[in-house]
């Protein structure tokens, strides 16, 4: 007869205890991963938003019934905008990453010599990104969206 092995000495019982380590190892890095990541989608204040975003369409007819359009164009660390239809001394741009909104920038821009108006960048991550270009006084505001 054969001596009996402890427990740890056997298969068995490792093989079984790993299915159950293996799920606590992946909850506790989901968890890591929940909380070092923000995806900033959700907000606290969707109602406000939500009747702030009649306030913004309302700009965005303002542009349409003026004729206000805007062409833009991004360069490896500039950014160019063509206004038509109107043309204020400072325009405000507001970078908006889809789905980053810790990429998110603002940024003022002042009409240059040849009409357009102009700004360095820095580099952006790939993405689709949002951008809305309004006046100085939010009369009026053009979208256009970036890939």
């Amino acid at each position: 007869m054969s001596a009996a092995k402890p427990w740890y000495r056997e298969p068995w019982p490792w093989i079984l205890m790993s299915g159950p380590a293996a799920v606590l190892v992946a909850g506790a890095a989901t968890m890591w991963l929940a909380y070092a990541s923000a995806d900033g989608l959700v907000a606290d204040d969707y109602y406000k938003r939500g009747l702030a975003i009649n306030r913004v369409l309302a700009r965005e007819d303002a542009a349409r019934q003026l004729g206000i359009s805007a062409e833009v164009r991004l360069a490896p660390g500039a950014m160019s905008v063509a206004l038509h239809g109107a043309s204020p001394d400072v325009v405000l741009v507001r970078l908006a990453h889809a789905t980053r909104a810790g990429h998110d920038l603002r940024l003022r821009l002042a009409r240059s010599a040849a009409g357009s108006y102009e700004a360095a960048l820095p580099p952006l991550p790939p993405g689709h990104w949002h951008v809305s270009i309004e006046d100085a006084r939010g009369s009026w505001r053009v979208a256009e969206e970036l890939r």
